[in-house]
């Protein structure tokens, strides 16, 4: 069985929050399937985009919602707002549906957990957000879980760390030849290719448990050191220099600083056990190669 269908043989619609490159993935994947799916945007100048895809539009301030209707899976990838300790548009927008959605499907991250010492983590890890921006996500979840109890709808959690991809990578940070951490000094960083995020998420949609958290990356953690040297090589730029923490801390802005503080390692077992979740981008040397492939001038996403 197709991987979108439902138990009746059929794909079920879809309502996508939140269109930016993630959403365009899923979007695209879903209409490639054969999938009803609209989506949600704020930018009319998205739907062009979207409705070549096929998709359904709405333009809508997520800030000042409107009632969806009913949805058998609703994909929330619009970010909390740039502020406070609160995700106070995700709140707005549930408190204001009238409708039934079956399932929410969440991307979060994996900051939620804070520091962990470079130790492996499974989703029964503690959550100690250290950053405002992790504090959102954590009051997300809440505000969801929440919602599911009062609605009955379902929701699953994705937790997730830094996602690359074409146009992912941070080209002109490496052209600026600003340095690195040494490896010694520099904390384990998790990844994950955006096609496989996009995929996790259908998946999530269709297999997760309800109320279920899962880890979504390569499953193959290195430093973020050994990322950059690696993005370096592939873009045939000089390899950045390595330099200690103190020196570092000058360089970096103090949002890539916040990533050196936190060191862990995603255990993605759960993913794979229950959702089927197999990388196509298993480590960085075969996500990286993706990277620089040609557009395949029929995506419609990449025209």
């Amino acid at each position: 069985m197709d991987m979108l269908m439902d138990e009746t043989g059929g794909i079920k619609p879809a309502l996508v929050a939140g269109c930016g490159d993630i959403g365009l993935r899923v979007v695209r994947a879903l209409r490639r399937s054969g999938g009803e799916v609209t989506a949600i945007v704020r930018d009319p100048q998205k739907a062009g985009v979207l409705q070549a895809l096929g998709a359904g539009v709405r333009i809508e301030d997520l800030d000042d919602p409107q009632d969806a209707g009913d949805w058998p899976w609703l994909f929330w990838f619009a970010p909390p707002p740039t502020n406070g300790g609160r995700d106070t548009r995700l709140r707005g927008w549930l408190a204001a549906q009238r409708g039934r959605i079956g399932r929410i499907v969440y991307i979060s991250t994996s900051g939620v957990y804070g520091d962990c010492g470079g130790r492996w983590i499974d989703e029964d890890e503690p959550l100690k957000p250290r950053t405002a921006r992790a504090q959102r996500r954590v009051d997300a979840e809440r505000a969801l879980r929440d919602w599911s109890a009062a609605s009955g709808g379902e929701i699953v959690i994705l937790r997730v760390p830094g996602i690359y991809g074409p146009g992912r990578l941070l080209v002109e940070r490496l052209r600026q030849g600003l340095p690195v951490l040494r490896d010694e000094e520099s904390s384990y960083s998790n990844r994950v290719h955006a096609d496989d995020l996009a995929a996790a998420a259908i998946l999530a949609a269709q297999r997760g448990r309800s109320g279920a958290v899962y880890h979504i990356a390569d499953g193959q953690p290195t430093t973020m050191a050994d990322y950059f040297r690696r993005c370096a090589r592939r873009l045939g730029l000089p390899e950045p220099q390595a330099v200690g923490r103190a020196e570092a801390q000058r360089c970096f802005t103090p949002a890539m600083w916040s990533f050196m503080e936190e060191s862990k390692r995603l255990s993605i077992e759960r993913a794979r056990r229950e959702l089927g979740f197999v990388p196509r981008y298993p480590d960085l040397d075969a996500g990286l190669s993706a990277c620089f492939e040609p557009a395949d001038p029929t995506d419609t996403e990449a025209a």
